[in-house]
Formats: structure tokens, C-alpha cells, sequence
């Protein structure tokens, strides 16, 4: 029964692999949302209905929850982490969304809507606006002009390791530990370097603390998980780490 159990709770917190993957951060007093495409809301969502929608949540300041009555969805914002609900809208319309973590004097003000469209409507609506940057595109930027490309080089010859194709993938630390570079571990590593050095270097990455937002460390997320292995090459492993 436990077995069963898990293996169904497992399947329904996990996103479909289809899922549009959306990022949203909580601040005092809103909801900032960013779409795969680049479009940003301020406490508002729109969704095309039918599709499978993937949240990515964090906050910037203080423990926030991303509550939506209507889908079940209840998911807190927390500082320095990331957490992930999804949902599948199956009708169209317009849907409450609020916080429900007490966050301060205008709490109660914290309230946004999702907005669920035709897939065509959504579509126009995408279109809507000048063309956005998306997160890749906005987080390779930053990889170059925060000087990132110059230890993390793809042929190993930087002081930092390879970053081509780690994303979802296990990393042997120093300590002998070993993790997965999800989103959390590389918004860590982002801020606290010095906290889980990779096998084979040294610990000489300076702190990013004060210097990137909630937003860029989303789109330096999206584009370290964009980056792959060139076809038939490996990534290359320093000698001390093998």
C-alpha cells in the first residue's frame, strides 16, 4: 500500500515533460511572472487552456504562498529555494489567486488572477507586445557580461567545471558527496560558491550575493539548463575528480 501510494504521489507532483514552464516570484506586495517566451505580469497569469503548466517558485524577501482555489494549487515562495507545482487548466475563464502565508501590512492586498485562454487567444495575447527576450536568451547575456564563460569553458580549460549538459544530472562534490544540478543547487552555487565545490577544483568562484536579482539567477538557470553536450563528446572530467 505505502508503495502504491508513493508511486501515485510521486506521479502527481511531477510535471509532465510537455509542461510550459513558467517562473514566478513573490514579493512584497505581488506576484512577478515570467513566461518561457519572456513575457512578464505582475499578478496576473494567462495559460492556454489544456496545456500542462509548470511553476517555478521562489520569493525575494519573505515566505510568501502561491494559492489558487480553483486548481488546488497551494505552493510556498521561499527565500534561496525553489519549489515546483503545475497544473492543467480545463476550462477557460478567470481564477483567484492569492497569497496564503502572512507576509506583512498589505498581505491581504497580495491577490492576483490566472487568466485561462482558448490556445488561439493565448497566442494572440502572446503577440501582443514587442518581442521579448526569453530567459535563455536574457541568461547567456548575463553569463557574459558577469564574465561566467571565462572559468566555465566548454573545452575544461577554465578553472571551473564544465557546464555543458550538467543540468538534471549528478555532481560529485569535494566532500565525496554527490548532488543533482537542479535549480536550487545552481542558484547556490551561484551565491555560495564555497558551500559544495565540485570534485577536481578549487574553491576561487566569488559570491554573486548583491549582485543578481531573483530574475537573473531564473534566466542564468534557464540558460546553464539549456546548455547541451556537442554531439558525441563527453564532458570533459579533470584528472583530480576521476
Amino acid at each position: 500500500m505505502f508503495a502504491w501510494g508513493s508511486k501515485v504521489f510521486f506521479q502527481m507532483n511531477r510535471p509532465p515533460d510537455d509542461a510550459m514552464n513558467v517562473s514566478v516570484v513573490g514579493k512584497r506586495w505581488m506576484w512577478k511572472i515570467q513566461h518561457p517566451t519572456g513575457q512578464r505580469e505582475i499578478n496576473e497569469l494567462h495559460v492556454p487552456v489544456g496545456r500542462a503548466v509548470k511553476l517555478t517558485i521562489t520569493s525575494e524577501d519573505t515566505i510568501h504562498s502561491f494559492f489558487v482555489p480553483a486548481f488546488r494549487i497551494k505552493k510556498d515562495a521561499v527565500p534561496g529555494r525553489y519549489n515546483v507545482a503545475w497544473f492543467r487548466a480545463t476550462k477557460v475563464g478567470s481564477y483567484h489567486l492569492f497569497c496564503a502565508e502572512y507576509c506583512g501590512t498589505e498581505h491581504s492586498k497580495m491577490i492576483g488572477k490566472v487568466v485561462v485562454m482558448e490556445p488561439e487567444d493565448y497566442q494572440t495575447w502572446l503577440a501582443g507586445g514587442p518581442p521579448p527576450e526569453s530567459p535563455t536568451v536574457q541568461g547567456e547575456q548575463l553569463f557574459t557580461e558577469l564574465n561566467c564563460i571565462t572559468c566555465h569553458r566548454p573545452d575544461s580549460a577554465g578553472r571551473g567545471p564544465v557546464l555543458n549538459g550538467i543540468f538534471g544530472r549528478g555532481v560529485r562534490l569535494a566532500s565525496g558527496d554527490t548532488v543533482i544540478a537542479d535549480e536550487t543547487y545552481v542558484r547556490e552555487s551561484v551565491m555560495n560558491p564555497a558551500t559544495k565545490v565540485v570534485a577536481g577544483y578549487q574553491p576561487v568562484m566569488p559570491t554573486y550575493q548583491g549582485l543578481v536579482t531573483e530574475e537573473q539567477l531564473i534566466a542564468l538557470i534557464a540558460y546553464i539548463e539549456s546548455l547541451q553536450i556537442p554531439s558525441g563528446e563527453t564532458v570533459p572530467v579533470p584528472e583530480e575528480a576521476e
